[in-house]
């Protein structure tokens, strides 16, 4: 589905982004892993249009969509849980969820029900702003928002960032759900321990290269990719 090759992208004169590929096919699950600024974020935001890329190439289904800007990005059928979560935050939990809704030709449909199957606490909330709601609410509802556009892929960055040990693994089991699901999906975060016991394969970055690519068998068998590469 997704195919990023030898992307470069940095911020000015400083250069993040070096010469990145990963690829994530349908159904999927791929994680990109990295320590703190090098350069997780940066792929994602080029992948979005949120940040123009200085080389290399994304296709999405065959499609081109280097440089392309963020809405024909997001139709193409690509949503972002973004770092930070960045919801509204003077609507409701509902007018949240609806703001983004949209409808694609052959897709499973999510819908309001749906997703408040998913996460029961946002339809206690629903008439809640969502300035009103914990970071572990307002995740749950940028993954719900990202759902109600029907993607194709679901992209997460930092996906449980700050959050409480009940939290995350409230959102881990939700992940899991999703890819039993064939949802397919791209997820950046630190828990190397959760993100393997449901992950197809992992990417790890490091200054802006692809340092490491295996499965999640070869993760575990291998300690010192995370010495190198994860720890701090």
């Amino acid at each position: 589905m997704l195919k990023i090759e030898r992307l470069q992208a940095g911020y000015g004169p400083a250069k993040v982004l070096f010469d990145i590929s990963l690829a994530v096919g349908a159904g999927e699950v791929v994680t990109l892993l990295g320590r703190n600024g090098m350069g997780k974020t940066t792929t994602i935001r080029s992948v979005m249009g949120l940040l123009r890329p200085t080389g290399g190439a994304v296709t999405f289904e065959g499609r081109d969509l280097f440089g392309r800007p963020p809405y024909r990005i997001a139709k193409a059928g690509i949503g972002l849980v973004p770092e930070g979560r960045q919801v509204f935050p003077t609507l409701t939990v509902e007018e949240n969820l609806v703001a983004t809704a949209a409808s694609r030709e052959g897709r499973k449909r999510w819908t309001l029900r749906e997703v408040y199957g998913l996460f029961p606490r946002l339809q206690e909330r629903r008439g809640n702003l969502g300035s009103q709601l914990s970071g572990g609410e307002q995740q749950m509802l940028a993954i719900g928002r990202a759902l109600m556009t029907n993607p194709k892929l679901l992209i997460l960055d930092e996906a449980t960032e700050g959050l409480a040990p009940l939290i995350r693994l409230e959102i881990w089991d939700v992940l899991k759900r999703l890819k039993a699901a064939g949802e397919s999906i791209l997820v950046v975060d630190k828990n190397v321990e959760a993100l393997a016991t449901f992950a197809d394969r992992h990417v790890v970055i490091e200054k802006g290269r692809v340092a490491w690519t295996g499965t999640s068998q070869d993760l575990r068998s291998d300690p010192s990719v995370k010495d190198r590469y994860l720890h701090v």
